[in-house]
């Protein structure tokens, strides 16, 4: 068995998705912190990069196997690469199956805990969806419509969403001139609030009209994106927010 994230082809990803929420059904979908298979299939399909249908059809596939309430694919063999992860890993418990899932996309609990601003619902289940929700998912729904959009048509892109730079992308022209900024934000619904951080505010105001804020909206029921231009200056209203935090440390000295 490898549980190594790093070592797992997309496509069995994708299949032990859909094994996941075949198996634990409804638990699975609200342990990962959905409210619906729809969103679980929108969010991590997104984020894999894959068309969240797959996720659909590979828990379709293995629901003949478990005892719930849909047939799946009941009227044909399930397929052999299929039942071999199937075989791989069919003893994971919730809890290791849950983990493993949310590896899947670079997710560590740990990292987030020191970052977190506000109170985690309860026993953090809520964290792996937001976070997929409002980062990942939302940049890779960006990059598949990026070549569609004539804001950016003829660009090169590149990804500086772990450069820290205020922006998750930067588009450059084929031919000379400036390049355009990208931050991308997510939402589960159609319509929430969402924040930039001082970084990305300053950014935002130097850059100007070359600074693009790209919101993925309703990755519920089916993702659509808006693009606002110089969002400083666009009509919406941002207001400042300040938090105080407590960051505790142990020392010692050796």
């Amino acid at each position: 068995m490898v549980l190594d994230p790093q070592h797992i082809p997309t496509r069995e990803k994708l299949i032990l998705t859909g094994l996941y929420l075949s198996k634990y059904d409804l638990v699975g979908v609200g342990k990962l912190g959905f409210e619906s298979f729809l969103e679980a299939f929108n969010v991590i399909g997104y984020a894999l990069g894959e068309k969240p249908a797959s996720i659909k059809n590979y828990r379709d596939e293995f629901d003949p196997l478990f005892p719930n309430k849909r047939k799946g694919w009941h009227k044909r063999q399930i397929r052999r690469y299929c039942l071999k992860v199937f075989e791989e890993y069919k003893e994971l418990d919730l809890q290791t199956f849950t983990s493993l899932l949310e590896s899947f996309t670079g997710y560590k609990e740990n990292i987030w805990s020191e970052m977190e601003t506000e109170p985690k619902e309860i026993d953090g289940q809520s964290q792996f969806a937001k976070r997929l929700v409002t980062g990942l998912a939302a940049e890779r729904y960006f990059e598949s419509v990026r070549p569609t959009l004539l804001e950016f048509k003829d660009c090169f892109l590149e990804n500086t969403t772990r450069l820290g730079c205020g922006y998750d992308f930067r588009l450059c022209p084929a031919v000379m001139g400036d390049f355009l900024a990208v931050e991308v934000k997510g939402l589960a619904d159609r319509v929430d609030s969402i924040s930039f951080t001082p970084k990305e505010y300053e950014v935002a105001s130097t850059l100007a009209s070359r600074f693009f804020l790209f919101v993925v909206k309703n990755f519920k029921e089916s993702p659509f994106h808006v693009i606002y231009q110089n969002p400083l200056a666009s009509g919406l209203k941002f207001s400042k927010k300040e938090k105080v935090t407590v960051h505790v440390s142990w020392l010692t000295k050796v």
